[in-house]
């Protein structure tokens, strides 16, 4: 009997980890990504770190930053919507006996999100979703 008062005794001073409420109400930390943050007047605390930071700059930057579709060509230039673009390797095409050629000219590129992530229309080929770690701006 007393050894099972000693171990309840325990486990109320030791609570694991399972059993610790962490604030959820609040985003954790952008610095140090600490989910015990807290609120102090206007801006948000992280007792970890000592980072102070505003609430509404945290969503505004986030919104932004999620908005926006950044793609890359080979040599890291930031691609747009319309631009000119140029194949850098001879990529084969399923379903065609020739390959796109390098050096041939995409005009009025689409970006898009996933793994083929320009939608375009290449010359004797008609449309098709090329990679961008195969073209080089133009």
């Amino acid at each position: 009997m007393w050894v099972s008062q000693i171990i309840s005794n325990y486990f109320l001073h030791f609570p694991n980890k399972s059993n610790r409420s962490v604030m959820s109400e609040f985003p954790p930390c952008p610095k140090c990504k600490s989910p015990y943050t807290y609120e102090s007047g206007l801006l948000l605390t992280c007792p970890e770190c000592g980072h102070e930071w505003s609430a509404e700059a945290v969503k505004a930057e986030e919104s932004s930053s999620s908005d926006t579709l950044v793609v890359k060509d080979s040599n890291g230039a930031i691609l747009q919507d319309g631009d000119t673009v140029v194949v850098i390797k001879d990529l084969p095409v399923k379903g065609y006996s020739k390959n796109i050629k390098s050096g041939t000219k995409v005009k009025n590129i689409r970006l898009t999100d996933g793994d083929h992530n320009i939608d375009c229309k290449v010359d004797g080929f008609g449309a098709m979703a090329l990679k961008s770690i195969f073209v080089r701006k133009a």
